[in-house]
């Protein structure tokens, strides 16, 4: 009040009193004078007032009626402006306080008349109020007549008005009662004795209330009065009233002003016996459509009330229960019961409506519920209201399911009611649901047997914000939407299970568990209010859609529907909530918005965790509605597994919109402590509860796994977390759930969801091998049924092609070798099926780390695992060599298996004695059973099977595509077979031979020759490769070779294994077999190597008997030359002996077992069979191709010289049986081999330059062969030596070769000296078709000759030499190259011709002359005639460049021959045919004559007219001629005839020169006729001299006479201008000086 009565506020209210005044004064000065006088009093009355009193406020409330007077005057001008004027002045009149009861009588007298005149209405109200509120003047009838007043004004014409008139009233009703509130708290210090109140008269209880008190009182009764319809008692001059507003007033007195219907008795009458029965009343049929007023004067229409008057009776019902249950108890039961009927299915929706929200107002005040069960359910005759209320909650939910409304069928595929997972899908297939979202958002809902009913976000958790209980403007029933009831209803049983557990709680001081103990207070089972909430919802199985916000209400319904409803319900965020603690993504197929989580959602959380814990052995198949609540905090959470399936705090992947507050995140840790603790109890369940647990967790997880198809979104883990948890914690009896629960999680490891499936393999790894470091009781190690039934789920795996998955299950395996390796026992196998179980196609990681665990099992585990498993090591070994992933894994499984082998080697002995212990057990158990012990290799014993097996492993590999894996195997599967096979048994070695290393050359050969000529570019990444390997063939080739020498040398090695053996004949024929079809393979490099072979096993030792010494027999000290040519850089060099096989042998064989002696005959036959089989290879490979083009396969030198480098040592088996025919086919395969040509390509490596005379390696090898052959016959018998002859031929052969190279086919060669010449170019020119060369035989022809030469000095005697006329073809073949004389490729075979045939004719003629009757060698005269005759006059042409020297040298061999005829042959004419003789004459005849040439220079005519040779010529002509021995006139007869020819010829050459020189003139004549002239006159020189040395007896006269004939014409030629002919003729000239004998006397003889 300080602010209206300070100095300065009073001074200002007297200026604005005055100035009122003044004003109203001008205003009625025209027209209302009386009223313009009382304003100029009214002036001087106030100046007078603020005069004489210090207390202005108080002498103007004392004086107030005067001084309002004029201001009531002016308003009853009913002047608009002059009444707006005074009332304002009145208000601020009243403002300030200054009006006293009466002076507020008057004032309300005037309203009054102004309100009947409808006069300034608001204004009014407002004086009204201001009247009302600001003191307490009022009372009794003044007060009643202003809130009369204030009601007729609500009921005028204008709205404006009649709303602020209802306002008013509000506002007075309410000052009304503050005033009591008021007057209650100044009295409150002294305390009233209340009266006794008799009978029901409210006048005689009212005479003890106080003045406010009374007037509230008054007023309330008349409210009643009013709604009731009856007149009122105070409120006199009320015209007209509506029931809504009476009872919306009462609402709000009710609601406002409990504590004075409480304090008071006389106002808890007015409760008692006037509202409630108004309430009971209106309610009851008979007056629903009852009007409301007393004084009707414009009654409404009949429905109207229908609608608001319920609904604010429904207001009031639930303030009388809300705030007077303690007054009211019975009235109570009947508004409960009444409230329970409004819900029946046969009334308006709308009711049900509003009456569902009022029971909504109630559930949420957990004390009332307390009292509702203690008033009634809990007294022995009364109606069970709290149980009615939750029933009929349950009936109301159902009904809306079981009568949907239209437009609530439901487009979802009807799922079961057990399965609580999420369908979206409804949602948003729901035309409905999205009109009412606005189109954008999924509306939540429940789904129950097709209907779907959406939840609407109609309140916030514990308040009932009601929608149609506060429609007070609606007077039509609204349309309620579809759900909203069923939503309100379901808040209603959250809220009444909310409130009980609060409650309770409370009551224990702690927060237990919801149902551990009854209530002590009311003493009611929360069991049973369970059940009662439970009966509710009984067949209510909704589908969880989309997430909800209000968390905790999830938790808490599940909390109650634990019992066996599958309730869930989520939904879009919603913004009303207050602390909110955590956003997260909903768990949901496709999760719309967010999900919010307050700190009292974690709070539920906790709660539920308590009673889960507490109460687990119950909760049966409710596990599964408390797990699926928990799994989704816990996904909105993000709680993520960890090792052992403890839930840690961890952020999803995607989950951009999750947010946690700090406080949250700090909680997480406790929350998954809470959690894990949950499942850790799970040990102390019986088998029953913990089957349920287990059964519910695996549902659980199959709806993750259903929700996770088809996307890769993150999954929800929860399920299989726990799985694995509880699994952990209840290891002491996990063969009850092992099944389940490794069934089930063998079904997540298959889900497409990578994350899922991870952890399924996480959670299944993690238990094996928790349960295999558990320690069991009986330990595992005497439960071989639990360790097995352990590691199956493991092995199961191996069924699931998932790389993840199968990783997870090798690092598992690996982790139990490492811990548990020791231990596994009867689990081996399984684990090695795990290993052994990967494929190729599984990817490189995978194939890795199976091999990691393989290689620990092969370095740490083979001692302790039972010899039984050993098999199976290898065969898992094995497999992995057959990858093709990765090839470092293949060689080291190669390796793996070397070392597999050196185990077994180690330790035979213990294996061989257990696995015959199990094969006696499993023999047993089969006769047992009648059938056959089935086992591979199954006749070997159990120890050779393993090793048989070992060897079929590698011997698989061995094929391999990949030629480094073969390669190894390869050499591995010999070196184990070498280095350990002396442990098999005998026989098993049979088995070795056929099953193993036939099987596998067999297979070798076949991959061989199919496989693949295309080149290969590279080896992988960018390894390149060597020519030699660059197409599958090549490298199949090198496989062949490896094999095919691995074999070899066993048979080599072991033969005295072998061959007691029985088939070892057999098996000797396949062996060749094999190395004859590698040999005539189209590969330079098989071929060669099966040589090398074939070499190696006919090195073999004949077995050693005891009595013999082990000494090498000759066979192996035949050194044959191995050639490494070009294609053997690869080839493998092996010893021809094994150093151990001696020595050995004859340890073992010193021991028990007897020696074995071979048969020698069946000896024979083995190296008879090897010399088919070497006569099949040569005459294959020799045999020239028929047609020829670049791709004809040609065999290399190499090879050759290696096919007959074998010949010698196999010779020396065979020679006792070695036939003609034998020979025959020999020769045939030399005279092949050496005609084979050589590709240019590698010429240059085999080739000697072609100026040196060198033998190839191939050549010496035929040289050789036929040279141990002749040493062989030397020595042999008789009827050996009938071979010579074929030798000579033989070798001859090879000799023509010199001259006429041999012809390959059709192939056309190069001579080599062009080879040689083009051999870089020869790529450029001829690169479209292979080059061939032929070699040099120069060399090999010129050797051959001299084995023949040296053979013939040795066997010239022999019968079979002299009748197979082998000095005849001698002289033939020499006849070749010495009639080519120059022409010769090289001149060396000419001269190497002559010497070899002086030589064997100085040994042959002797034979010959002595053979001479026998006539066998007729036919050879004439073709050694005919040989010296084209040798000494041949028709090739000395070459240009041929030295004086050289000219002299050849000349002196052309001598030599002479002279040998004159020394071996003429001389021995008797024994010689005449026709012979006859051509030598002839011969010499023609020698003496001087052969020229036209192309000799001047300076050397001399020595170019082979002079010496025509001297020898002539002497020898003339020796013979002219010698004393002619035995036939015949003979002499020739020589003469010689002579007489030779004069008679250089006569007429001088005629002629003569001739020509005297017609010439001075021109010279013709070089040739110089050359000509001076070679006759040097020949008659020679010839004089040669008849001086002649016996003078031999010379006939005739010939003389010829001689001295020629002297005229010589001298006739001095003439020549040559100086060269003169000097000739000097020559010619003067040996006739001999012939100078002074004449005879004729007349001595007495004659004239």
């Amino acid at each position: 009040m300080s602010g209206t009565s300070s100095p300065e506020a009073v001074k200002k209210l007297l200026e604005n009193m005055q100035g009122d005044l003044r004003g109203l004064s001008l205003e009625c000065r025209k027209k209302f004078p009386p009223v313009k006088e009382a304003a100029e009093s009214g002036i001087i009355k106030v100046k007078t007032i603020a005069a004489r009193n210090t207390d202005i406020l108080a002498a103007l409330k004392e004086n107030s009626s005067e001084v309002v007077q004029p201001f009531l005057m002016g308003c009853g001008t009913k002047e608009p402006k002059i009444t707006q004027l005074c009332l304002a002045a009145i208000q601020r009149l009243m403002s300030h306080e200054v009006v006293s009861e009466a002076a507020a009588g008057n004032i309300i007298n005037m309203l009054w008349q102004l309100m009947e005149n409808s006069l300034e209405e608001l204004k009014l109200l407002q004086t009204v109020l201001v009247l009302l509120t600001t003191n307490t003047v009022v009372h009794d009838e003044a007060l009643s007549k202003a809130i009369v007043l204030c009601f007729r004004l609500h009921f005028t014409k204008d709205n404006i008005t009649n709303n602020t008139a209802a306002a008013t009233v509000r506002q007075v009703v309410t000052v009304v009662f503050e005033r009591v509130v008021a007057e209650d708290a100044r009295y409150k210090d002294t305390i009233d004795q209340p009266v006794a109140v008799q009978g029901n008269s409210n006048r005689r209880s009212v005479s003890t209330l106080k003045p406010c008190a009374k007037d509230a009182y008054m007023l309330f009764q008349d409210l009643c009065q009013l709604v009731n319809a009856d007149a009122p008692y105070w409120l006199v001059g009320m015209t007209e009233m509506t029931r809504t507003f009476g009872l919306e007033l009462l609402e709000s007195v009710l609601n406002d002003f409990p504590q004075v219907f409480l304090q008071h008795q006389e106002f808890s009458f007015l409760l008692k016996e006037r509202v409630c029965p108004l309430v009971i009343k209106l309610f009851s049929p008979n007056i629903k459509f009852r009007q409301g007023s007393s004084t009707s004067s414009s009654p409404a229409p009949v429905e109207k009330p229908y609608f608001p008057i319920c609904m604010r009776l429904l207001r009031v019902v639930s303030v009388l229960i809300k705030q007077f249950y303690s007054l009211l108890v019975t009235e109570c039961e009947i508004f409960l019961s009444l409230l329970v009927k409004f819900l029946d299915a046969d009334k308006p929706q709308w009711l049900r409506a509003v009456a569902v929200e009022s029971i909504h107002r109630l559930c949420v005040q957990p004390q009332l519920l307390r009292s509702f069960c203690q008033s009634y359910d809990m007294k022995q005759h009364s109606t069970k209201v709290f149980r009615d209320i939750v029933n009929a909650l349950g009936s109301f939910i159902q009904s809306l399911f079981l009568v949907p409304s239209t437009g609530n069928t439901s487009m979802t595929p009807n799922q079961t009611g057990g399965n609580a997972s999420g369908n979206t899908g409804s949602a948003q297939t729901n035309p409905g649901v999205l009109g009412m979202g606005g189109g954008a958002t999924v509306l939540p809902a429940f789904e129950y047997r097709g209907t779907w009913i959406p939840i609407l976000n109609v309140t916030v958790q514990g308040s009932a914000k009601a929608t149609y209980l506060e429609m007070l403007d609606k007077v039509e029933p609204p349309t309620i939407p579809e759900g909203y009831a069923m939503s309100v209803a379901f808040h209603c049983l959250l809220d009444l299970v909310r409130g009980i557990t609060t409650m309770i709680e409370g009551e224990l001081g702690e927060a237990e568990t919801v149902g551990q103990t009854t209530t002590e207070t009311s003493s009611l089972p929360v069991q049973s209010l369970e059940q009662q909430v439970l009966q509710s919802v009984s067949d209510q199985s909704e589908k969880e859609l989309v997430s909800r916000a209000v968390w905790e209400e999830m938790v808490n319904a599940s909390a109650c529907f634990c019992a066996g409803q599958n309730v869930q319900m989520i939904s879009p965020s919603s913004e009303s909530h207050q602390q909110v603690v955590a956003v997260g993504q909903p768990l949901a197929l496709q999760p719309q918005g967010t999900v919010m989580l307050t700190s009292k959602n974690i709070q539920c959380m906790r709660t539920l965790l308590n009673l889960a814990h507490c109460h687990g052995a119950v909760l049966g198949t409710s596990w599964q509605l408390v797990l699926a609540t928990l799994q989704h905090l816990v996904w909105i959470l993000g709680l993520k597994p960890g090792v052992g399936g403890a839930l840690k705090p961890g952020r999803a992947v995607e989950g951009p919109s999750t947010v946690l507050t700090t406080a949250v995140m700090t909680d997480l840790p406790v929350i998954s402590n809470i959690l894990s603790r949950l499942f850790e109890s799970s040990q102390y369940l019986d088998d029953v509860s913990l089957h349920h647990l287990i059964n519910a967790l695996c549902s659980l997880s199959l709806e993750a796994m259903d929700m996770a198809y088809g996307n890769n979104k993150e999954p929800s883990l929860f399920a299989v977390a726990k799985l694995l948890e509880t699994g952990l914690v209840n290891m002491h009896r996990i063969e009850i759930l092992w099944r389940p629960l490794t069934g089930h999680l063998l079904e997540v490891c298959q889900h497409p969801n990578s994350r899922m499936r991870e952890w399924g393999a996480e959670a299944l790894t993690s238990l094996i091998k928790a349960g295999l470091t558990f320690s069991h009781d009986p330990p595992l190690s005497q439960n071989q049924r639990l360790q097995l039934l352990l590691l199956n789920p493991l092995k199961e795996l191996s069924n699931i092609s998932h790389p993840d998955i199968r990783i997870k299950q090798l690092e598992c395996v690996l982790q139990i070798l490492q811990s548990q390796g020791d231990s596994l026992g009867p689990g081996w196998p399984l684990v090695l099926g795990v290993m052994g179980a990967i494929r190729s196609d599984q990817g490189e990681s995978l194939i890795r780390t199976a091999f990691q665990c393989l290689q620990l099992v092969v370095t740490d585990f083979l001692p302790t695992m039972p010899c039984t498993c050993l098999q199976i090591v290898v065969e898992v070994a094995g497999s992995f060599g057959l990858h093709n992933q990765e090839l470092n894994i293949s060689l080291t499984s190669i390796g793996l298996l070397w070392n597999i082998s050196d185990y077994f080697f180690q330790r035979g002995e213990i294996i061989e004695k257990e696995l015959n212990k199990e094969e006696a057990v499993l023999q047993k158990q089969a006769e047992e059973k009648g059938v056959m012990l089935n086992r591979p290799f199954h006749p070997a014993s159990p120890f050779d099977c393993l090793w048989l097996c070992l060897y079929a492993k590698l011997g698989e590999l061995c094929v391999d595509p990949r030629p480094a894996v073969r390669k190894s195997a390869g050499q591995t599967l010999f070196s184990t077979i070498g280095a350990h096979g002396t442990l098999l048994q005998h026989s098993t070695w049979h088995t070795v031979i056929w099953k193993v290393l036939f099987h596998l050359l067999d297979r070798v050969r076949e991959s061989s020759t199919t496989a693949d000529k295309e080149k290969i570019e590279s080896g992988g990444g960018n390894i390149l490769i060597h020519h030699s390997r660059d197409t599958a063939e090549k490298q199949w080739a090198e496989t062949w070779v490896l094999t095919l020498a691995g074999v070899a040398r066993i048979f080599n090695t072991r033969r005295y294994l072998l061959q007691p053996l029985g088939d070892f004949s057999q098996a000797w024929d396949v062996l060749l077999d094999h190395i004859q079809s590698a040999a005539l393979s189209k590969n330079n490099e098989v071929s060669l190597a099966a040589l090398k072979s074939f070499q190696e096993i006919l090195q073999i030792v004949s077995p050693v008997r005891d009595s013999e010494k082990p000494d090498t027999p000759p066979a192996i000290n035949v050194s044959v030359p191995v050639v490494v040519g070009t294609t053997t850089a690869t080839s493998i060099g092996r010893s021809f002996m094994r150093t151990d096989s001696i020595g050995e042998r004859i340890g073992r064989y010193n021991g028990s077992e007897p020696p074995v002696i071979t048969d020698e005959i069946e000896d024979l036959n083995l190296w008879w069979a090897a010399w088919n089989s070497w006569y099949r290879i040569g005459s294959e490979s020799t045999r020239p191709p028929i047609t020829c083009d670049k791709l004809t396969f040609i065999p290399s030198q190499p090879f050759l010289t290696a096919l007959i480098q074998i010949f010698p040592a196999l010779y020396q088996h065979i020679k006792t049986g070695f036939s003609m025919d034998d020979l025959q086919k020999l020769g045939v395969i030399l005279h092949g081999a050496v005609s084979v040509p050589i590709s240019s390509d590698a010429s240059p490596f085999i080739l000697p330059s072609y100026t040196e005379a060198v033998l190839t390696s191939l050549q010496e090898a035929v040289l050789t062969a036929l040279d141990v052959l002749q040493k062989a016959i030397c020595v042999g018998s008789e009827n050996m030596q009938i071979m010579y002859p074929a030798i000579f031929d033989q070798l001859l052969a090879f000799v023509e070769f010199s001259c006429k190279p041999p012809q390959y086919g059709q192939l056309e060669t190069k001579h080599v000296a062009n080879a040689k010449y083009n051999q870089f170019n020869a790529k450029h020119m001829f690169s479209h078709i292979a080059e061939w060369v032929a070699l040099n035989y120069v060399p090999f022809a010129e050797r051959s000759l001299e084995v023949v030469v040296d053979l013939y000095q040795k066997t010239a005697c022999h019968k079979a030499v002299v009748t197979e006329k082998v000095l005849q073809n001698i002289i033939k073949t020499l006849r070749i190259p010495l009639s080519l004389k120059y022409s010769c490729p090289s001149e060396s075979t000419w001269k190497l011709a002559v010497s070899s045939l002086l030589k064997v004719l100085s040994i042959g003629l002797p034979v010959a002359r002595q053979h001479a009757s026998s006539g066998k060698f007729d036919s050879m005269w004439p073709e050694l005639a005919n040989t010296f005759e084209d040798f000494l006059f041949t028709k090739s042409t000395p070459p240009d460049n041929l030295s004086i020297q050289e000219f002299q040298k050849n000349e002196s061999i052309d001598v030599e021959v002479v002279q040998l005829i004159s020394t071996e042959i003429l001389p021995y004419a008797n024994f010689i045919p005449k026709e012979f003789v006859g051509q030598i004459m002839t011969m010499l005849n023609k020698g003496s004559i001087h052969s020229q040439s036209s192309s000799f220079t001047e300076a050397e005519i001399d020595i170019r007219m082979r002079e010496e040779f025509s001297k020898v010529c002539f002497e020898t002509l003339l020796q013979f001629s002219f010698s004393n021995k002619v035995t036939t006139p015949q003979e002499g007869y020739i020589s003469r005839m010689a002579l007489s020819v030779l004069l008679k010829r250089s006569q007429d050459v001088l005629h002629r020169y003569i001739e020509d020189e005297r017609l010439s003139g001075k021109c010279p004549l013709p070089r040739q006729q110089v050359t000509e002239i001076i070679f006759v006159l040097k020949a008659v020189s020679t010839l004089i001299d040669s008849l001086k040395k002649t016996q003078p007896e031999n010379v006939d006269a005739n010939t003389w006479a010829q001689v001295i004939a020629l002297y005229p014409t010589l001298v006739e030629c001095i003439t020549c201008s040559s100086s060269e002919v003169c000097s000739a003729l000097k020559e010619a000239l003067v040996p006739f000086k001999d012939f100078m004998h002074p004449p005879a006397s004729k007349v001595q003889n007495g004659e004239s």
